[in-house]
Protein backbone atom coordinates (compact mmCIF):
# COMPACT_ATOMS: atom_id res chain seq x y z
CA UNK A 1 0.00 0.00 0.00
CA UNK A 2 1.18 3.31 -0.99
CA UNK A 3 1.65 5.59 1.60
CA UNK A 4 -0.99 8.25 0.02
CA UNK A 5 -3.24 5.00 0.53
CA UNK A 6 -2.63 4.63 3.94
CA UNK A 7 -2.73 8.08 5.11
CA UNK A 8 -6.79 7.96 3.92
CA UNK A 9 -6.74 4.51 5.40
CA UNK A 10 -5.84 6.39 8.42
CA UNK A 11 -8.19 9.43 8.63
CA UNK A 12 -11.06 7.19 7.37
CA UNK A 13 -10.63 4.79 10.59
CA UNK A 14 -12.35 4.92 13.83
CA UNK A 15 -11.12 6.90 16.15
CA UNK A 16 -8.54 9.71 16.96
CA UNK A 17 -5.37 9.56 14.28
CA UNK A 18 -2.46 11.72 16.50
CA UNK A 19 0.14 13.73 13.73
CA UNK A 20 2.44 15.41 15.75
CA UNK A 21 4.49 18.22 13.58
CA UNK A 22 8.34 17.28 11.99
CA UNK A 23 10.40 20.40 12.05
CA UNK A 24 12.99 18.54 10.05
CA UNK A 25 14.19 15.34 9.14
CA UNK A 26 15.72 14.32 12.74
CA UNK A 27 12.60 15.04 14.29
CA UNK A 28 10.22 13.46 11.88
CA UNK A 29 12.75 9.97 12.32
CA UNK A 30 12.06 10.93 16.06
CA UNK A 31 8.09 11.37 15.68
CA UNK A 32 7.84 7.60 13.81
CA UNK A 33 10.53 6.11 15.83
CA UNK A 34 7.54 6.27 18.94
CA UNK A 35 5.09 4.49 17.03
CA UNK A 36 2.92 7.39 15.16
CA UNK A 37 1.63 6.88 12.13
CA UNK A 38 1.33 9.83 10.20
CA UNK A 39 3.38 13.24 10.75
CA UNK A 40 2.31 16.53 9.76
CA UNK A 41 4.49 19.41 8.92
CA UNK A 42 3.80 22.63 9.11
CA UNK A 43 4.90 26.40 7.76
CA UNK A 44 5.44 27.70 11.23
CA UNK A 45 7.98 24.85 12.25
CA UNK A 46 9.59 25.08 9.01
CA UNK A 47 10.20 28.55 9.14
CA UNK A 48 11.24 28.15 13.01
CA UNK A 49 13.96 25.72 11.87
CA UNK A 50 15.13 26.94 8.94
CA UNK A 51 15.31 30.73 8.81
CA UNK A 52 14.70 31.36 12.85
CA UNK A 53 11.80 33.72 12.11
CA UNK A 54 8.58 33.72 13.00
CA UNK A 55 6.00 32.38 10.33
CA UNK A 56 5.02 35.48 8.35
CA UNK A 57 5.32 34.05 4.74
CA UNK A 58 9.22 34.63 4.01
CA UNK A 59 9.52 30.89 2.72
CA UNK A 60 9.09 29.89 -1.11
CA UNK A 61 7.72 27.03 -2.85
CA UNK A 62 11.15 25.43 -3.54
CA UNK A 63 12.50 25.81 -0.39
CA UNK A 64 9.69 24.10 1.14
CA UNK A 65 9.31 21.24 -1.46
CA UNK A 66 13.12 20.37 -0.81
CA UNK A 67 12.26 20.83 3.03
CA UNK A 68 9.13 18.35 2.75
CA UNK A 69 11.47 16.05 0.85
CA UNK A 70 14.04 15.09 3.25
CA UNK A 71 11.54 14.58 5.63
CA UNK A 72 9.80 12.12 3.27
CA UNK A 73 12.87 10.46 2.67
CA UNK A 74 13.64 9.80 6.43
CA UNK A 75 10.59 8.00 7.21
CA UNK A 76 7.84 5.25 6.01
CA UNK A 77 4.83 6.82 7.12
CA UNK A 78 2.72 9.16 5.60
CA UNK A 79 3.72 13.39 5.96
CA UNK A 80 0.90 16.01 5.48
CA UNK A 81 2.10 19.17 4.77
CA UNK A 82 0.95 22.97 4.75
CA UNK A 83 1.61 24.34 1.47
CA UNK A 84 0.67 28.01 2.67
CA UNK A 85 -1.56 29.88 -0.30
CA UNK A 86 -0.24 27.95 -3.18
CA UNK A 87 2.67 30.17 -3.65
CA UNK A 88 1.05 32.36 -5.96
CA UNK A 89 -1.59 32.12 -8.31
CA UNK A 90 -3.14 28.61 -10.49
CA UNK A 91 -0.48 28.23 -12.25
CA UNK A 92 1.93 28.99 -9.05
CA UNK A 93 -0.43 26.24 -7.39
CA UNK A 94 0.08 23.59 -10.26
CA UNK A 95 3.81 23.96 -9.87
CA UNK A 96 3.37 23.59 -6.28
CA UNK A 97 1.30 20.47 -6.18
CA UNK A 98 3.46 18.87 -8.83
CA UNK A 99 6.76 19.47 -6.86
CA UNK A 100 5.29 18.15 -3.51
CA UNK A 101 4.44 15.16 -5.26
CA UNK A 102 8.23 14.62 -6.39
CA UNK A 103 9.19 15.23 -2.31
CA UNK A 104 6.77 12.25 -1.35
CA UNK A 105 4.07 14.22 0.44
CA UNK A 106 1.40 11.83 1.36
CA UNK A 107 -1.35 15.33 1.43
CA UNK A 108 -1.14 18.86 1.79
CA UNK A 109 -3.49 21.71 2.71
CA UNK A 110 -3.64 25.09 0.67
CA UNK A 111 -4.56 28.44 2.69
CA UNK A 112 -6.93 31.09 1.67
CA UNK A 113 -5.02 34.33 2.88
CA UNK A 114 -3.29 36.60 1.03
CA UNK A 115 0.04 36.60 0.10
CA UNK A 116 2.25 36.44 2.40
CA UNK A 117 0.05 34.82 4.45
CA UNK A 118 1.06 34.60 8.38
CA UNK A 119 1.07 31.73 10.91
CA UNK A 120 -3.38 31.33 11.90
CA UNK A 121 -2.60 32.01 14.81
CA UNK A 122 -1.28 35.65 14.27
CA UNK A 123 -3.34 38.71 14.35
CA UNK A 124 -3.56 40.77 10.63
CA UNK A 125 -4.74 38.07 9.10
CA UNK A 126 -6.36 38.72 5.39
CA UNK A 127 -8.11 36.15 3.06
CA UNK A 128 -8.60 36.15 -0.77
CA UNK A 129 -12.06 36.35 -2.15
CA UNK A 130 -13.49 33.20 -2.58
CA UNK A 131 -13.65 32.86 -6.19
CA UNK A 132 -9.77 32.95 -6.27
CA UNK A 133 -9.44 30.29 -3.52
CA UNK A 134 -12.03 27.89 -5.66
CA UNK A 135 -9.82 28.12 -9.13
CA UNK A 136 -6.39 27.16 -6.86
CA UNK A 137 -8.21 24.38 -5.43
CA UNK A 138 -9.61 23.59 -8.84
CA UNK A 139 -5.98 23.60 -10.02
CA UNK A 140 -4.70 21.84 -7.39
CA UNK A 141 -7.11 18.94 -8.13
CA UNK A 142 -6.32 18.85 -11.83
CA UNK A 143 -2.54 18.81 -11.07
CA UNK A 144 -2.24 16.15 -8.96
CA UNK A 145 -0.64 12.90 -11.21
CA UNK A 146 -1.40 10.38 -7.70
CA UNK A 147 -5.49 10.18 -7.24
CA UNK A 148 -4.74 9.20 -3.79
CA UNK A 149 -2.48 12.69 -2.68
CA UNK A 150 -4.79 13.83 0.10
CA UNK A 151 -5.86 17.87 -1.14
CA UNK A 152 -7.48 19.85 2.09
CA UNK A 153 -8.67 23.48 1.85
CA UNK A 154 -7.68 25.63 4.97
CA UNK A 155 -9.36 29.05 5.58
CA UNK A 156 -8.49 31.93 7.93
CA UNK A 157 -12.03 33.92 7.59
CA UNK A 158 -13.10 32.75 10.79
CA UNK A 159 -11.04 35.39 12.55
CA UNK A 160 -11.99 38.01 10.40
CA UNK A 161 -15.71 37.53 9.89
CA UNK A 162 -16.88 34.85 12.08
CA UNK A 163 -17.61 30.85 12.04
CA UNK A 164 -20.65 31.31 9.46
CA UNK A 165 -18.35 32.74 6.86
CA UNK A 166 -16.11 29.83 7.52
CA UNK A 167 -18.65 27.23 7.41
CA UNK A 168 -19.52 28.82 4.06
CA UNK A 169 -16.36 28.73 2.89
CA UNK A 170 -15.72 25.05 4.15
CA UNK A 171 -19.14 23.84 1.82
CA UNK A 172 -17.88 25.44 -1.21
CA UNK A 173 -14.55 24.22 -1.01
CA UNK A 174 -15.95 20.69 -0.83
CA UNK A 175 -18.47 21.40 -3.77
CA UNK A 176 -15.66 22.10 -5.86
CA UNK A 177 -13.68 18.93 -4.36
CA UNK A 178 -11.55 19.22 -1.57
CA UNK A 179 -10.72 16.13 0.15
CA UNK A 180 -11.12 17.78 3.42
CA UNK A 181 -12.07 21.50 4.62
CA UNK A 182 -10.72 23.00 7.43
CA UNK A 183 -11.90 26.04 9.09
CA UNK A 184 -8.42 27.37 10.94
CA UNK A 185 -9.36 28.79 14.94
CA UNK A 186 -12.50 26.65 14.84
CA UNK A 187 -11.15 25.18 18.12
CA UNK A 188 -14.02 24.89 20.46
CA UNK A 189 -16.41 21.44 20.88
CA UNK A 190 -19.07 23.23 20.07
CA UNK A 191 -18.06 24.88 16.88
CA UNK A 192 -16.37 21.96 15.65
CA UNK A 193 -19.24 19.59 16.39
CA UNK A 194 -21.46 22.51 14.82
CA UNK A 195 -18.96 22.11 11.59
CA UNK A 196 -19.19 18.26 11.67
CA UNK A 197 -22.72 18.73 11.27
CA UNK A 198 -22.80 21.15 8.11
CA UNK A 199 -19.54 20.43 6.31
CA UNK A 200 -18.86 16.56 4.98
CA UNK A 201 -15.96 15.28 4.79
CA UNK A 202 -13.17 14.55 7.63
CA UNK A 203 -12.64 17.64 10.43
CA UNK A 204 -8.83 17.58 11.47
CA UNK A 205 -8.42 19.98 14.77
CA UNK A 206 -5.17 21.38 15.71
CA UNK A 207 -3.50 21.58 19.10
CA UNK A 208 -0.37 24.32 18.49
CA UNK A 209 2.23 25.75 20.53
CA UNK A 210 1.18 29.10 18.97
CA UNK A 211 -2.49 29.42 20.32
CA UNK A 212 -1.21 29.24 23.52
CA UNK A 213 -2.79 26.55 26.59
CA UNK A 214 -5.23 23.48 24.61
CA UNK A 215 -8.80 24.62 25.49
CA UNK A 216 -10.18 20.84 24.57
CA UNK A 217 -8.60 17.33 25.76
CA UNK A 218 -8.24 14.73 22.98
CA UNK A 219 -11.21 12.25 24.34
CA UNK A 220 -13.11 15.48 23.68
CA UNK A 221 -12.28 15.50 20.52
CA UNK A 222 -12.61 12.04 19.82
CA UNK A 223 -15.91 11.65 21.40
CA UNK A 224 -16.90 14.58 18.84
CA UNK A 225 -16.05 12.76 15.49
CA UNK A 226 -13.06 15.01 14.60
CA UNK A 227 -10.97 12.25 12.51
CA UNK A 228 -7.38 13.69 13.03
CA UNK A 229 -5.62 16.49 15.57
CA UNK A 230 -1.87 17.68 14.59
CA UNK A 231 0.64 19.25 17.02
CA UNK A 232 2.50 21.13 14.46
CA UNK A 233 4.77 22.59 16.83
CA UNK A 234 5.43 20.47 19.67
CA UNK A 235 8.80 18.80 18.94
CA UNK A 236 9.74 22.60 17.90
CA UNK A 237 9.30 23.82 20.79
CA UNK A 238 10.17 20.81 23.10
CA UNK A 239 13.99 20.51 20.97
CA UNK A 240 14.01 24.73 21.31
CA UNK A 241 13.39 24.01 25.28
CA UNK A 242 15.96 21.08 25.21
CA UNK A 243 18.41 23.41 23.46
CA UNK A 244 18.30 26.30 25.49
CA UNK A 245 18.40 24.83 29.21
CA UNK A 246 21.60 22.32 28.15
CA UNK A 247 23.37 25.96 26.77
CA UNK A 248 22.43 27.96 29.77
CA UNK A 249 23.82 24.78 32.07
CA UNK A 250 27.15 24.75 29.64
CA UNK A 251 27.57 28.52 30.04
CA UNK A 252 26.63 28.60 33.55
CA UNK A 253 28.55 25.57 34.58
CA UNK A 254 31.12 25.06 32.10
CA UNK A 255 29.90 21.67 32.25
CA UNK A 256 26.45 19.64 31.01
CA UNK A 257 26.67 17.43 33.39
CA UNK A 258 23.80 18.32 35.46
CA UNK A 259 21.57 18.26 32.30
CA UNK A 260 23.20 15.11 30.74
CA UNK A 261 19.24 12.98 31.02
CA UNK A 262 18.50 16.20 28.21
CA UNK A 263 20.83 14.41 25.74
CA UNK A 264 19.59 10.88 23.80
CA UNK A 265 22.43 8.47 24.29
CA UNK A 266 24.76 7.96 21.86
CA UNK A 267 23.97 4.36 21.35
CA UNK A 268 19.92 5.61 20.82
CA UNK A 269 21.18 8.05 18.44
CA UNK A 270 22.98 6.18 16.53
CA UNK A 271 20.35 3.55 16.61
CA UNK A 272 18.28 6.24 15.40
CA UNK A 273 19.91 7.50 12.27
CA UNK A 274 20.95 3.91 10.80
CA UNK A 275 24.79 3.80 11.88
CA UNK A 276 24.72 0.19 11.76
CA UNK A 277 22.55 -0.56 8.66
CA UNK A 278 25.27 2.09 7.04
CA UNK A 279 28.27 0.43 8.10
CA UNK A 280 26.87 -3.09 6.95
CA UNK A 281 25.94 -1.82 3.50
CA UNK A 282 29.44 -0.22 3.07
CA UNK A 283 30.80 -3.41 3.87
CA UNK A 284 28.94 -6.10 1.74
CA UNK A 285 29.88 -3.87 -1.24
CA UNK A 286 33.28 -3.54 -0.46
CA UNK A 287 32.96 -7.58 0.39
CA UNK A 288 31.25 -7.53 -3.10
CA UNK A 289 33.91 -5.72 -4.88
CA UNK A 290 36.78 -8.05 -3.49
CA UNK A 291 35.09 -11.12 -4.54
CA UNK A 292 34.65 -9.93 -8.18
CA UNK A 293 38.32 -8.61 -8.01
CA UNK A 294 39.69 -12.13 -6.44
CA UNK A 295 37.42 -14.15 -9.27
CA UNK A 296 39.32 -12.43 -12.72
CA UNK A 297 42.40 -12.60 -10.97
CA UNK A 298 41.58 -16.51 -10.49
CA UNK A 299 40.22 -16.94 -14.47
CA UNK A 300 43.32 -15.12 -15.59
Amino acid sequence: MSLRKRLRELIARPGLLLMPGAYDALSARLIAAEGFEAIVAGGYAAVGSLLAEPDTGQSNMRDYADHYGRLCAAVEIPVYVDADTGFGGVNNVRQMVRAFENAGVAGLFIGDQVFPNRCGYLPGKQVVPVEEMLGKIKAALDARRDPDLFIAARTDVMGIDGINAAIERCQLFMEIGADMAKPQGVDRIADISRVLSVVPGPHFATLSQAAGKASVTLDELEKAGVAAVSFPSAALFAAAGAVKRVMAALRRDRSIAAVADELIGLDDYYALVGLKPQLAREESYARAAEQLVAKRAAAQ
